[in-house]
Order: C-alpha cells, then structure tokens, then sequence
C-alpha cells in the first residue's frame, strides 16, 4: 500500500505533465480527494477537459502515455462515446488512478465533490458552475433508469420459484439482486451520491444491521426463505421513507402473495 506523501508525488507530477500539453485546457479533482482524501485506499481520480472535441483521443494518449511512465502493473481504457473516454491505471504499490477525458463542451457534474485544479482560458470553471448549478436544482440528482420496485417484486416471486426447484444458486443471485435494490432506495433515502457510491458503511446504522441480517448462516431452503422475508419486511420499511419510490397496490399484492 502506499502512502499520503507517495500518492501526493504522484497527484503533483501527473497534473504538471497534463498541464504542460496544449491539448489540456484544465483539469477537475474528483472524489474524495477534493476534501481531503478518506484514507490509504483512496484513488486519485480527474476529469481532463479538451478545448476541442478532435482533441479527446490525442489526449487520451497522452495519459496513457504519463501514466505508462509509472510502471503500473495494469491499465485498462474505457470509451463511453465517441469523444469520451476513461483510463484506468493501477501501479505496483495499488495505487489506482481514474483519469477521463471530455471535451470542455460535453462536461457535466454528477457529484458535489469536484475542484477545478487547472484553468487556462476559465472557461472550464464557467462550465462546471454551470453544470453544478444543474446538478444542484434537479430534483431527482441520480437517475437509476430502472424501475426498483417492480425488479424488487419479480426478483422476489422469481426467487420463490427456485426455492421450489431446489435450485439454490439461482436463488441466491435473486436475493442478492433483490439486496442491490434496496441498497439503491436507501442511498437515495440518505442523499447519498448514488454514482459509484460505495462509502455503505456511512449509512444509517440501524439500516445496516438490518441489511447484514438478511444473510443466511447457512445455505438452505429454510435460511434462504427465512433472509427474503427479512429482505422483503427491510424493503418495505426502505420505501415507506422515499420520497422517489413507491409501490402500487397491484404490485403490493404480488409481493404479498410471496409471503405465503
């Protein structure tokens, strides 16, 4: 593992390489380190600006390219759209960097932790305001694109099913789908940042005993029968808070016929 002066080294030489090419117009912290990272594991994670959408894929070279100078053990490249890419490099010590590139037009801010390191024309940081006074006034700031409840519902009944079969593994991926909507209405719930959320040990604590209580001791009809009806009570006690999601009465009935 690495330390907080080793990965500082690293954060201040990558951002004097970036900035001294032409083809970086600034550069955005994201993450935790922009107030103050959580601790040893934490990444070093930007968000490269291009003043030119033809610039995205050069530039994107050029990070492979200062980040091949670190030896890392691994680097992995991304493409989201055709002008946005993400690399991602992990070194020997496992520091892992997370560097996308958006052209300064296509940028957007989908979370509260950023910090502008690098401008050079201020159109950057004009740009982020903008998108950050978006991202504060919608009303709904993460979309999950899926529809929770009605997944909950039918991972619950399908669940059931294969309870009936005998068919274990099935089972447990369903209870475990049915944890991950549960998890999504909660980090909701608290306002938590939904994108790439992974602090859960933030969460209210009365939530996560409840949470950790829905996993079997050992693996059973029974302890398995006995989890989701434990999943399904913390489910419906989730929902009763949110002010996003709800269940209709046709699909309470389904859940209902579940419990039998």
């Amino acid at each position: 593992m690495y330390r907080s002066e080793e990965r500082n080294a690293y954060f201040v030489k990558t951002i004097e390489e970036l900035e001294s090419s032409h083809l970086v117009e600034g550069i955005i912290q994201l993450g935790s380190g922009v107030v103050g990272y959580k601790d040893e594991h934490s990444d070093i994670d930007l968000m490269i600006a291009t003043s030119r959408v033809e610039d995205a894929e050069k530039t994107k070279n050029l990070v492979h390219q200062i980040l091949g100078s670190f030896n890392p053990i691994y680097i992995k490249e991304k493409q989201f759209s055709k002008d946005i890419f993400l690399v991602i490099a992990i070194l020997e010590n496992i520091l892992e960097f997370n560097i996308s590139i958006v052209p300064r037009e296509l940028l957007s801010v989908k979370s509260p932790l950023w910090k502008v390191v690098v401008d050079k024309t201020g159109l950057v940081t004009e740009k982020m305001n903008t998108e950050n006074e978006r991202f504060i006034n919608k009303p709904v700031k993460y979309n999950v694109n899926i529809d929770v409840v009605f997944e909950f519902v039918y991972c619950a009944l399908a669940l059931e099913k294969e309870l009936r079969r005998n068919n274990l593994i099935y089972a447990l991926k369903m209870l475990e789908n049915m944890r991950e909507y549960t998890l999504i209405v909660q980090v909701l719930n608290e306002d938590k940042k939904l994108h790439q959320f992974k602090a859960y040990e933030t969460l209210n604590p009365t939530f996560i005993n409840a949470y950790l209580s829905t996993y079997p001791e050992k693996i059973s009809i029974e302890n398995l029968d006995a989890s989701a009806k434990k999943l399904k009570e913390l489910f419906a006690d989730t929902l009763k808070q949110s002010s996003i999601f709800s269940m209709d009465n046709a699909l309470q009935q389904l859940l209902e016929k579940s419990f039998v």
